[in-house]
């Protein structure tokens, strides 16, 4: 965390177009603010759904905040959701996580993983944050909020990609 460095309150505008963007552009400010002195890693993460052209993406975070005014609780996003889906047959959609890691100027590692799934068509769980009450897992037939927070950190994006990350790590600590 940002406070751990000493820099209580940091934050980085993500102003990338991607999921990697974002967390490559958080991971290097504060890499560079810190002035190099720790490994700082950043995440990016959210839902894309494709019959809302991959949205609300990057946005997911910030989702609806324009329209309001203000900052939409989880709840609030989710049920906007749900009305932008409204008449929509195709709800397919996945978790993003995007994971940047800064150990020097020229030592960043990166990794990206998807959780595919479907958007319910209410919301159910009481488990996770965020979307996760409308994250349908077919196969299982849950959404991911129903699931124990062990079986939903087993299968996550953020897991994937942290595994990815933790073979890096792994591996930089051989070379250290």
């Amino acid at each position: 965390m940002p406070a751990d460095v000493g820099r209580p309150g940091w934050d980085h505008d993500e102003t990338a177009d991607s999921f990697l963007g974002n967390a490559l552009g958080k991971a290097t400010a504060l890499w560079k603010d810190v002035g190099g002195a720790y490994t700082v890693l950043a995440d990016d993460s959210g839902i894309c759904v494709d019959a809302l052209g991959g949205a609300p993406g990057i946005y997911s975070a910030r989702y609806g905040q324009e329209e309001a005014g203000r900052k939409l609780s989880d709840h609030e996003k989710n049920l906007l959701l749900l009305k932008a889906l409204s008449g929509k047959t195709d709800r397919s959609a996945r978790f993003v996580c995007a994971l940047a890691l800064v150990v020097g100027p020229h030592r960043v590692f990166t990794a990206e993983e998807s959780w595919e799934g479907a958007v319910a068509p209410t919301v159910d769980g009481v488990h996770g944050f965020g979307y996760d009450p409308l994250f349908f897992l077919p196969n299982l037939g849950v959404t991911s909020a129903q699931l124990a927070p062990a079986e939903k950190n087993r299968l996550s994006h953020r897991y994937r990609a942290c595994r990815r990350l933790a073979a890096v790590v792994t591996d930089l600590e051989d070379f250290a």
